[in-house]
Parts: C-alpha cells; sequence; structure tokens
C-alpha cells in the first residue's frame, strides 16, 4: 500500500481557521481533557502538562521551541508555568496567527514562525528543550524530524514527545503512516541519550470518552464538526491498536 503524502499547510490554514468559528469542538474537547474552558489546546490531558514541564527540565529564561505547536496552547502554558521563552514553529500560518494571538490574549512574550517539523528555521544548538505533540510521525521521512530536534537542541537540551505508538508493530489496521512508529527508536538513531518512553493510559481514557462524544454528534452544515466528527470515527476504528506515549530524550 502506498503511503498517502501528508495533508498540506493549505489543507491545515483551512482547518484552524474553521475551528476558530467553531467554539463547540474546543469545549468538547477541554471538558473531557480536563482543560480550562478557554483552551484551544490539543489531545494532550490536563495531567499531562506538569509531567511535560518536568521532563523539559526548564530553567526561568531558558529557551523552549514548540515545534508543530499549532495554536500553541501547550507552549505557552509551560513557558508560563516554567519562566522559559518560547519560540513557535508551525508549517501553517493560520496557526501561527492564532497562536501570535493567544499570546497576546495572555500577555505573554513569544515568538511564532512558520517552519517545518524537519526544518524549523532556527540556528544549530539554539534551543534548550524542545516539545512536540502529537505531530513526530508526519513527515514523509520522520527520521529528518528527531535529527532536527537534536540539531537546534544544546548539549544537554531535552527534547520532549507525545503521540501515539502500534501495541503490534505493523499491524494492518493502522495506516501506513502508524503502523512503525517508535519514539525510542527515532530519539536514538538521532543521537539521544537517556531515552524514554512510557505510556499513558489514563490520557488514552480520556480520549475514548472525547471521540465517543465527538463521533455521536451530528455536525450538520459547520466543517469543524465536521472534521472533527470524521476524526473520532477514524480513531475509534483502530483505537484498540495503539497505545498513548511520552517519550524524552536528552541532546548529547
Amino acid at each position: 500500500m502506498v503511503t498517502p503524502k501528508p495533508r498540506s499547510a493549505e489543507y491545515f490554514d483551512g482547518w484552524y481557521a474553521d475551528k476558530a468559528a467553531s467554539p463547540l469542538v474546543n469545549e468538547i474537547q477541554n471538558r473531557h481533557l480536563g482543560l480550562p474552558p478557554a483552551a484551544l489546546a490539543g489531545v494532550v490531558a490536563a495531567e499531562g502538562i506538569d509531567e511535560i514541564a518536568g521532563e523539559l527540565r526548564l530553567r526561568p529564561g531558558e529557551v523552549l521551541l514548540d515545534l508543530a505547536c499549532g495554536r500553541a496552547w501547550y507552549g505557552l502554558e509551560i513557558a508560563g508555568r516554567t519562566g522559559a521563552r518560547l519560540i513557535g514553529v508551525d508549517f501553517s500560518a493560520e496557526a501561527v496567527r492564532q497562536a501570535a494571538g493567544q499570546a497576546r490574549l495572555r500577555d505573554r512574550e513569544a515568538e511564532f514562525r512558520t517552519g517545518d517539523l524537519t526544518a524549523s528555521g532556527l540556528p544549530d544548538g539554539s534551543v534548550n528543550a524542545v516539545l512536540c505533540t502529537d505531530s513526530i510521525q508526519f513527515p514523509e521521512e520522520p527520521g529528518a524530524a528527531y535529527r532536527e530536534l537534536r540539531r537546534v537542541l544544546v548539549p544537554g537540551g531535552r527534547a520532549v514527545l507525545t503521540g501515539w505508538e502500534p501495541v503490534e508493530p505493523g499491524d494492518e489496521r493502522l495506516s501506513p503512516r502508524m503502523r512503525h512508529v517508535d519514539f525510542g527508536a527515532g530519539l536514538r538513531a538521532a543521537g539521544f541519550t537517556e531515552v524514554e518512553v512510557r505510556d499513558r493510559p489514563r490520557w488514552r481514557a480520556r480520549e475514548l470518552a472525547l471521540w465517543q462524544e465527538a463521533a455521536a454528534l451530528d455536525p450538520g452544515a459547520d466543517p469543524a464538526l465536521r472534521s472533527f466528527h470524521d476524526e473520532a470515527v477514524r480513531s475509534l476504528a483502530t483505537f484498540a491498536a495503539l497505545r498513548r506515549v511520552l517519550a524524552a530524550g536528552t541532546a548529547p
């Protein structure tokens, strides 16, 4: 089977614009994930934020790169808790625009720019930590994204990733892109040390309830609700084949 190409930046420009016009999607997500009502977040549960912040090992004034930041809610939240300076990078110009707007609303200093998971545009060794939530599997060559994490980190800097791995590698129920996701192998191949990958079943349980509600709703003509509903149906079809993970490693 041929692996489908990742969706384009233009696709996600429209996707983020639709979400901004349809607050019900955020309401459902935040309620199930335990996040504040105003959060513009992904599907990492509230209890994961302190854990992620701890794994990043940031000190006040250090630089956090939120790679594939989307609307950067997690990056902004963690930077606020740790006193770090945030740089957010995403290939969607609309996501970057909304992220900058969120920083202004929260009175947070942050820099946002367009860039790719495999080519952030940042100099070598320019950040102290990198966060990448639920996105590392998207590039056509995922290994290039892991190498980009290491390239931009200072020695001793931390990379923290969230996402999903197959319970059984190669499971043909999954898309070709998801069948062989392996955070530990990716980090080690890029030269990271102190690599740990941990299951997060409580996050997964929250996701299950989220997708069940989304799959049951009638999206009508709302494009954001239609996308949300369709993603829920796809996610439930392979839910048992994936495990939720948090991964971390240290740049040598």
